[in-house]
């Protein structure tokens, strides 16, 4: 068996055309563009590189990207008071703190302290009991651009097994919320899904991962999961992002999966630019929101 290679560029790329349609439309009956502020505590290289390809993405899709930078040395309440000074600004529509933050800090406080009606990564608490009800305002953008993968190749999980590897407030659990909802929670996504969610402490890994009809795998170890760990025929869906010998490869060892299931994403080329387009999808709709 050879996988349909599940490629995420394509769908970005009309993901973005899509926004800026609607954003230069909104800036007609505005008067401005729809707004999203990052930011940036410290200089860690791995968040410079996810900033930066955000800031990009904004200006292909026609939104307002900038970039609040402060030292890694910044206090709680220093970080508090800009959230604050964000959620304010009007001209603002859509706040993201990148993560991780110095040790130092409280990141759920900092989180928590983000204007739901501005949680364009959908982390605040309100906006993840809204997911778990199956209405939800902000979907976290990872699950978000899976269901987008999912719904533009037509792969239909209804009745199927899904299985998520990892528990991560980002990627796991709302991918489980969404898989699980017993009417799809976003239109034209997938839906009534038997869900199962594993992680480090899960006995029988690889028996549990073998019984997936749809397989998400999300726990940033590389190649953790291989071909003798599949299900024939299955669609795997690899998260991971992990730098080996200098070159970039998931958490799925693509080689002898992409001869078992089939379909695979790739790493790199897969989720990844997903993942920021769902962001900018989600900062047009808060803005959207905001202007009626």
């Amino acid at each position: 068996m050879t996988a349909e290679i599940l490629y995420g560029k394509p769908i970005a790329a009309a993901t973005e055309e899509e926004v800026r349609q609607r954003a230069d439309r909104l800036a007609d009956r505005m008067g401005r563009r729809p707004q999203l502020t990052a930011v940036l505590v410290g200089e860690d290289p791995a968040s410079q590189v996810y900033v930066r390809n955000k800031e990009n993405a904004c200006r292909r899709a026609g939104i307002d990207g900038n970039v609040l930078r402060l030292p890694a040395d910044v206090s709680q309440s220093r970080l508090l008071e800009t959230v604050e000074s964000l959620n304010a600004d009007h001209a603002v529509d859509g706040i993201l703190v990148q993560l991780p933050l110095p040790q130092h800090i409280d990141e759920r406080e900092v989180l928590d302290a983000i204007d739901p009606l501005k949680d364009v990564d959908g982390f605040h608490p309100l906006n993840v009991g809204l997911l778990a009800q199956g209405r939800p305002r902000f979907v976290p953008c990872t699950p978000l651009g899976i269901l987008e993968l999912l719904r533009m190749h037509r792969i239909d999980v209804a009745g199927k097994h899904a299985v998520v590897v990892g528990r991560s407030d980002i990627v796991g659990k709302p991918m489980a919320l969404l898989l699980v909802q017993r009417k799809s929670a976003i239109p034209g996504g997938p839906d009534n899904a038997t869900v199962t969610v594993c992680h480090s402490r899960t006995p029988d890994l690889a028996d549990i991962i073998r019984q997936a009809d749809l397989l998400v795998v999300a726990v940033g170890r590389p190649r953790v999961v291989n071909g003798d760990m599949v299900k024939p025929g299955s669609v795997v869906i690899d998260v991971g992002i992990n730098r080996v010998d200098g070159k970039l490869v998931g958490d799925v060892d693509f080689d002898s999966v992409a001869t078992v299931s089939s379909a695979i994403t790739p790493v790199p080329g897969g989720v990844g630019r997903l993942t920021v387009a769902m962001l900018l999808k989600n900062t047009l709709a808060a803005a959207e929101s905001r202007s009626l």
